[in-house]
């Protein structure tokens, strides 16, 4: 695989996933958006102030500062407060993908094995980069299976239905032969 590959892809991978957790969100009330199973467990609203600060930590200055920002107040990130309505959170939110969609979009191929930190480790571009897409994809998941136990038999699929992967895959099949 190509550098340039590779960050496409990886572009792709995040769009995906966020495209996933802005569709399990959408099927949540308000009052969901907040629940938690029980004391231990996080809240959708947790889960996306939690990953918003961790994309907006690890992305801004990605090449020149470290990954976990002074500012950063990770601890918090698991408590909500007064000022965490669904309209502050979501825009939290959207600004830490921001942040990683024009740091992510501006890496060259040269940038993959450069050295950047994350709480004074280093690590290559390529490896900050894998352990955010990683760190995403867990929470990502969080945030569907936490939308779709509470909306249960109204839940609209996000991937292929039950009981269709065969018509998936004869649809995908007949889509590349035409290619």
């Amino acid at each position: 695989m190509q550098e340039n590959d590779f960050l496409k892809e990886t572009i792709q991978q995040f769009r995906a996933l966020k495209k996933l957790a802005d569709g399990a969100m959408a099927q949540v009330s308000n009052e969901h958006f907040f629940a938690q199973l029980d004391n231990e467990s996080n809240s959708i609203a947790m889960v996306l102030k939690h990953v918003g600060g961790n994309l907006r930590s690890r992305w801004t200055d990605l090449l020149t500062s470290d990954g976990e920002k002074p500012d950063r107040n990770r601890d918090g990130e698991f408590l909500q407060t007064p000022k965490d309505t669904k309209e502050n959170l979501l825009s939290y939110w959207e600004e830490g993908w921001r942040r990683a969609f024009e740091s992510l979009e501006r890496l060259t191929p040269a940038d993959l094995g450069r050295t950047v930190l994350i709480r004074s480790e280093p690590h290559t571009v390529i490896r900050a980069t894998q352990r955010s897409l990683s760190h995403t994809a867990q929470h990502v998941g969080q945030i569907v299976l936490l939308a779709k136990h509470y909306t249960g038999s109204q839940w609209r699929t996000l991937s292929i239905p039950r009981g269709k992967s065969q018509e998936f895959r004869d649809q995908m099949l007949e889509k590349h032969r035409k290619s």
